[in-house]
């Protein structure tokens, strides 16, 4: 090659401007309408002539991550006709019904920090369509947003979430593929709770991923280590429950980005090292009505609505059935353990962090309740599509369950959990036969690829299997 042939400037922009503009972007998502915004960003990549290409990301049905680029020129062109071969994506089509379409969402719209995902690109969301241009039955994205449009066109609800992931950085990169449970993980930092030096190794891959998140218009809010040694959470703020999902997915992006630029590896297994506190993913959800949030009651108990009380009650009373969509892999059942903060109790409660539900302390604003047993290795946009059908259309406790005196546990291994999801009559009316059969088949591979009892050391079968770690190579290995 050549190196005096001028190369082209592609965009570069300081972390400042990309939060300026993704913030703007971010405003505009649920008070503009898509069409006015597809025209706008259109107009964008006709005119500004440093953009190269545009990321297309979309997830399957376990919640893989999956990014295509599309050159910008050929996308603006052909955005009508974007189609892929489903059939190399786990979960999605055979063989014999392989052609997908991929729908972009321009109210998805974001700059991209060009140190991490090179110059000159953006990135946009996609919903999955089938042949004839339909919703895509396993495409939980597309669902969830159907979902949501049609709750606030038929009750006037909106449903707002927010997330608090936990993650643990280990040494090396790709050291969930490379894992060997002789060896295990080898931590990065000793220090627990709140508690890094200023320029530990912890403190700089927290600093740097949130710088990220801020300059991708997250709205942090605050981050710091967490209970476990080497163990983070970052937390940003309260959203619709599709944008939150969506922020799910490039959350963990970009730590295991940033976390690899520095040779390490952050990994969101539930339970990686044993003996210390696991991850989990935190889930506070509301819903507002008219402005007003539905789950607030003045003077009521915990000031929860009686619809929040509801809500709880139908989550509490189909949890078990419902637990392999929260709790997603072998490893996650490691982490249900009450001796370190885990709550496998199905129960709610104000302070008790055993508990499956905690009702934070909230006002008229705040008021919401947290599921506290999902792990961060699932599906986002299943997580949520499913709570919120459970939560307004299940069936509440009866009253001699809601005034039991042994209090129920959630599942103690996915074969338990598989069991309750196969045998369940809402999980198959809300998520359809075809998904729960195709969710079933993927967690009976990895649950076979494991011994039913993990014992106390952590197997390399339930790292190395593990849907957000495995690729196809070491799935042939089996």
């Amino acid at each position: 090659m050549n190196e005096s042939l001028p190369t082209k400037p592609f965009l570069v922009l300081p972390y400042d401007e990309l939060e300026e503009r993704n913030l703007g972007a971010r405003a505009k998502r649920d008070t503009v309408s898509p069409g006015d915004q597809e025209e706008e960003y259109r107009a964008y990549l006709e005119k500004e002539k440093r953009i190269k290409a545009v990321t297309l990301c979309f997830s399957d049905i376990e919640g893989r991550f999956h990014m295509l680029d599309y050159d910008k020129k050929f996308l603006l062109a052909s955005a009508d006709n974007l189609t892929f071969d489903g059939s190399s994506i786990r979960g999605f089509t055979a063989q014999r019904e392989s052609d997908l379409r991929l729908q972009v969402d321009w109210t998805s719209f974001l700059w991209l920090p060009a140190d991490l995902f090179g110059a000159g690109k953006v990135i946009l969301f996609a919903n999955v369509l089938n042949r004839e241009g339909n919703q895509y039955e396993s495409d939980f994205r597309g669902l969830l947003q159907q979902y949501l449009r049609d709750l606030k066109r038929g009750q006037g609800l909106t449903a707002s979430v927010s997330t608090e992931i936990e993650g643990i950085v280990v040494e090396g990169p790709n050291a969930e593929q490379r894992f060997d449970e002789k060896e295990g993980f080898h931590l990065i930092s000793t220090g627990g709770y709140f508690h890094s030096l200023p320029r530990d190794p912890l403190r700089q891959f927290i600093d740097a991923s949130a710088s990220v998140q801020r300059a991708m218009g997250f709205g942090n809010e605050k981050d710091h280590p967490e209970v476990a040694p080497s163990q983070f959470e970052m937390n940003f703020s309260y959203a619709d429950a599709l944008r939150t999902a969506d922020q799910v997915q490039l959350y963990k992006l970009i730590c295991r980005q940033v976390a690899n630029t520095m040779d390490l590896t952050a990994t969101f297994l539930p339970k990686p090292i044993m003996g210390i506190n696991g991850s989990g993913m935190h889930t506070n959800i509301s819903l507002a009505k008219d402005g007003k949030n539905s789950f607030y009651g003045r003077g009521e108990e915990g000031n929860l609505s009686g619809i929040a009380r509801e809500f709880i009650s139908r989550i509490l009373n189909h949890a078990q059935e419902m637990c392999l969509v929260l709790n997603a892999s072998v490893n996650a059942y490691r982490r249900l353990d009450p001796h370190f903060e885990a709550p496998n109790q199905i129960q709610v409660s104000p302070i008790d962090r055993g508990s499956m539900i905690r009702i934070p302390v909230g006002n008229e604003r705040t008021a919401r309740i947290e599921v506290r047993s999902v792990s961060p290795d699932a599906n986002p946009y299943l997580l949520l599509y499913t709570l919120f059908q459970v939560g307004l259309l299940g069936e509440t406790l009866s009253a001699s369950q809601g005034n039991g005196e042994e209090t129920r546990l959630l599942p103690g291994t996915i074969q338990e959990a598989i069991g309750l999801f196969e045998g369940s009559a809402l999980m198959r009316t809300i998520l359809g036969e075809t998904n729960v059969e195709k969710y079933l088949s993927y967690k009976r591979l990895a649950a076979d690829r494991s011994p039913r009892d993990l014992g106390t050391l952590v197997k390399t079968s339930e790292i190395i299997y593990h849907h957000e770690v495995t690729n196809q190579a070491l799935w042939n290995l089996f």
